[in-house]
C-alpha cells in the first residue's frame, strides 16, 4: 500500500470525518456477499483495469448517485481486483494514496441498506497503461495534491478531491506527462499538464447546483470543504464544477466506445446486476435482462 490509514475517510460533503455507522451482522454479510458477486464479475473480464465508482456520501440533495471513484486493479498488489484511491486522512488532516480490498469499499457507504456499484471495464490496452501508471507508486503520488477539498474546482490545483486524482491519473496514463509531450498552456507541474490534456480532450467537470448562497458560505466554515479554488461567475451563479465519477465515466466513455459498463445494487436481500443500458431506478429494482442475487442472511 502507498500509505495505510487506520480508518480512511469517505470523500464527500460535510460528514466526512464523522465515525461510520457500525454495521450489523447480517449487514456484513450481505455487503461481503455483494462485494464478492462484483469481484466475481471482474475477475471474468478480458481486462486488467476497471474504473469503479459506489454511492458512498449521500449527495441525493443534489442529485448526485455516485460520490467517490477508485481504480480497480487485477495487479493489485494488496489482492487481486483491491482498489487504489486517493482518501482524506481525518487524523493526518490530508490526502493519502490508499489500496482497499473490494469489500472494504462497497462498505464505505451511509447507506448499508441500500447502495449501488458503478463498473467501467477499460479495454485491455487502455487498461494496461491505467494499471502501469496507477501502480507505479512515484508516477502515482506525484499527481496526488497537497491540501484535500471534496468540492475541489477541476481546473485549478490549489486542492484536489479523490475523483479528480483519477481523472488526472487517466491523464497521464493515456498521455504520459514526463515524455516529450509540452502542456499546452506552458505550465510545468504534472498536475497543471493532466488538466490542460483533459481540457483539450473534452472532459467536462460536473456543475453542481448548490441551491443557496448560504450553502457556499457554510462550505468556507468546513475545514475539508472550501470555495476559494472556484471562479467568483461560479459561485454568484450558485455552481461548482467538481469532478465526480459521473464527469469521469462520461469522458472515458466518449474516449473509450468499446468499454463495457456494468451497475450493481444490493437492497432488501437481494443483488441487482445490469450490464449495458441505463441507470438501475433508485429503488434497486431489476428491469428486462438483469440478473438478480439473493443475499443469504
Amino acid at each position: 500500500m502507498l500509505a495505510t490509514l487506520a480508518a480512511p475517510a469517505q470523500a464527500g460533503l460535510p460528514g466526512l470525518c464523522d465515525r461510520p455507522p457500525t454495521l450489523g451482522a447480517l449487514q456484513q454479510a450481505r455487503l461481503l456477499q455483494f462485494s464478492e458477486l462484483i469481484r466475481r464479475e471482474l475477475a471474468k473480464a478480458d481486462t486488467g483495469t476497471a474504473l469503479v465508482a459506489r454511492s458512498g456520501t449521500d449527495l441525493g440533495r443534489f442529485g448526485i448517485r455516485y460520490s467517490h471513484a477508485a481504480l480497480a486493479l487485477r495487479d493489485n498488489p494488496l489482492a487481486p481486483w483491491a482498489v487504489r484511491q486517493l482518501y482524506y486522512a481525518c487524523d493526518e488532516a490530508r490526502p493519502r494514496l490508499f489500496d482497499q480490498g473490494l469489500a472494504g469499499f462497497v462498505s464505505g457507504t451511509d447507506d448499508a441498506e441500500r447502495g449501488f456499484v458503478s463498473v467501467l471495464l477499460l479495454p485491455p490496452e487502455d487498461g494496461r497503461a491505467v494499471q502501469a501508471a496507477a501502480l507505479d507508486n512515484p508516477r502515482a503520488l506525484r499527481l496526488l495534491g497537497a491540501t484535500y477539498s471534496a468540492n475541489a474546482y477541476a481546473w485549478a490545483t490549489r486542492y484536489q478531491n479523490c475523483n479528480q486524482w483519477v481523472a488526472e491519473l487517466l491523464a497521464d496514463a493515456w498521455q504520459p506527462l514526463a515524455d516529450a509531450w509540452q502542456p499546452l498552456d506552458g505550465s510545468s507541474t504534472p498536475r497543471d499538464q493532466a488538466q490542460a490534456w483533459l481540457r483539450a480532450q473534452g472532459y467536462v467537470p460536473t456543475p453542481v447546483a448548490v441551491g443557496s448562497h448560504a450553502l457556499v458560505f457554510a462550505a468556507q466554515l468546513v475545514p475539508y470543504v472550501h470555495t476559494g479554488d472556484h471562479p467568483l461567475a461560479d459561485l454568484q451563479a450558485l455552481t461548482m464544477r467538481v469532478s465526480l465519477p459521473a464527469s469521469i465515466e462520461a469522458f472515458v466513455q466518449r474516449r473509450l466506445p468499446g468499454a463495457q459498463r456494468l451497475e450493481f445494487c444490493h437492497a432488501g436481500g437481494r443483488a441487482v446486476l445490469r450490464r449495458g443500458g441505463g441507470p438501475l431506478d433508485a429503488a434497486c429494482e431489476a428491469g428486462p435482462g438483469d440478473e438478480v442475487v439473493a443475499l443469504d442472511d
